[in-house]
């Protein structure tokens, strides 16, 4: 059976950076839209900051269904998995909020020490979420996987984005591709 927890506390923050990688879920508010569940990583893009605060660097991607999702009503669950060692789920769930590059508090993150893409320009923004319910569960279900190593596209791909295209190319793929989500809410409009 699951345990709740009151806070973060030093086993877990240590058990979450050993994994390989998180999810992230969130929803639209009332009853339509659709739910997005997005893998992230690699783990050290994110960071235990203190016992009710994580935040994690969010690069350009090809939606932004999460910003969108948290614009809409702030809810948000970051869920780790235990792939290897003994089976454990951890569910962080609370309310989010986006920093973009510009605001004072985006610079402040960044200092904090984030695995980072290659190329600054692929940072979208910080997802930082002030977390209100901390639970595991088994992991029973999750199967026993090796992890290989990060791939490289994302950064291959920005990197030929930005030779190909110019150094605005991912502001300009964000006006093209990231300015409302799937259900057409506001996201970096």
């Amino acid at each position: 059976m699951g345990r709740v927890y009151e806070r973060i506390d030093e086993r877990q923050a240590a058990w979450i950076a050993r994994q390989a990688m998180f999810f992230v879920g969130t929803a639209p508010s009332g009853d339509d839209g659709h739910i997005n569940v997005s893998p992230k990583g690699p783990i050290g893009s994110l960071r235990v900051l203190d016992d009710h605060t994580v935040a994690y660097l969010d690069v350009v991607g090809s939606g932004a269904e999460t910003i969108a999702h948290l614009r809409a009503n702030g809810r948000i669950c970051v869920m780790f998995c235990a792939f290897d060692g003994p089976p454990r789920i951890l569910r962080l769930h609370g309310e989010g909020e986006y920093v973009r590059p510009g605001h004072p508090r985006f610079d402040e993150l960044l200092a904090v020490g984030f695995a980072e893409p290659e190329a600054p320009e692929a940072r979208r923004a910080f997802i930082v979420v002030n977390v209100t319910r901390i639970a595991d569960s088994c992991g029973y279900g999750v199967p026993l996987m090796s992890y290989e190593g990060e791939r490289p596209h994302m950064d291959l791909s920005t990197a030929k984005r930005l030779r190909v295209e110019g150094p605005d190319a991912m502001r300009a793929y964000e006006q093209a591709n990231n300015l409302q989500s799937i259900d057409g809410l506001p996201a970096l409009s």
